[in-house]
């Protein structure tokens, strides 16, 4: 028996009408009729028989509504997948490899989101990986997060947001006692962010365009450590445009506008094809995005524009 008579004879089943079926089904009465036939043929029994003005289940036609009706479900789950989808009843843990930087300012509000609707819902964070992975490819990591690089061929991205580099110091660092221009900045002593013990970047190359260098004095891992260290010295160090303003003013620093023409980051997340149309996968992107998208908080930030949504999708 091919799908198409199970749903016929589901709507027959549960509207004990062929009107109501047709009308059910978007067809038309005598397309209906000439399937009850073909149904009474197949179960070797009438199914629906006439009662007066409308028609009554036969014995048989009852044991079958049930059994037909989960049939149809079960099927609509395995052709259509997310059909049945319940995030309240999704038992699941999912791994996401992050930046520290993005990590700091979402895993709240990621996990608040999600317990929210599947309280049974984990979720762990790896530390971003130093040349990129194979965890996507191999199962061990559901997402990445961060500005992305070094993927395999495959792999499923979306842009989420793009956001301007600032520097953080302490509020009373001598570099806020007048404006901090370039060669103000210059003079400073930074802390570098590296996993790789790297000293040089991006702001190095914009000092040496206009014949600068800085002194990178010390070099840390991750955005975290940097930040605890910019307060308890007079180095100087880089976070996000507007990412946890509430936070950096609890650590008593204060942010300031890079006195040079950066390009801004983009920050996205990754996933192997294979997770693209799992139900349970693509609700817990959503609700990723979403979280990377929040905002972080409101503040006295004067450093200018923080992070902003990059149009894209799956």
């Amino acid at each position: 028996m091919d799908l198409n008579l199970l749903r016929v004879l589901d709507a027959l089943l549960q509207e004990n009408s062929v009107t109501r079926a047709a009308e059910r089904l978007g067809t038309s009465a005598a397309a209906v009729s000439r399937t009850l036939a073909r149904l009474r043929r197949a179960v070797g029994d009438p199914l629906l028989v006439r009662a007066g003005q409308g028609m009554v289940p036969t014995p048989r036609a009852l044991e079958l509504r049930d059994e037909v009706a989960a049939l149809l479900r079960n099927c609509d789950d395995v052709l259509r997948p997310g059909a049945g989808f319940d995030a309240a009843h999704l038992q699941r843990t999912f791994t996401v490899q992050a930046t520290d930087l993005l990590l700091t300012g979402l895993a709240g509000t990621l996990t608040d989101r999600i317990h929210a609707e599947a309280p049974r819902v984990d979720v762990v964070f790896l530390p971003e990986a130093i040349e990129g992975g194979p965890g996507l490819r191999q199962g061990w990591v559901d997402v990445e997060l961060g500005v992305l690089g070094h993927l395999d061929p495959e792999v499923r991205t979306r842009q989420l947001t793009r956001a301007t580099l600032v520097g953080v110091a302490r509020v009373g660092h001598p570099l806020f006692h007048g404006r901090v221009d370039v060669r103000r900045f210059a003079a400073a002593d930074h802390i570098g962010i590296s996993r790789l013990g790297r000293r040089l970047g991006p702001i190095d190359s914009a000092l040496a365009e206009r014949g600068l260098r800085r002194r990178v004095a010390v070099v840390v891992p991750s955005h975290t450590s940097a930040m605890l260290l910019a307060r308890d010295t007079d180095l100087v160090a880089l976070t996000l445009a507007d990412w946890l303003p509430g936070t950096i003013a609890a650590l008593g620093l204060r942010t300031f506008p890079i006195p040079l023409d950066l390009a801004p980051l983009d920050f996205g997340m990754a996933w192997h094809p294979r997770n693209s149309t799992d139900p349970g996968h693509r609700w817990f992107r959503d609700h990723l995005a979403a979280a990377v998208l929040a905002p972080s908080g409101t503040g006295d930030d004067d450093s200018g524009r923080g992070p902003t949504a990059v149009s894209g999708g799956e």
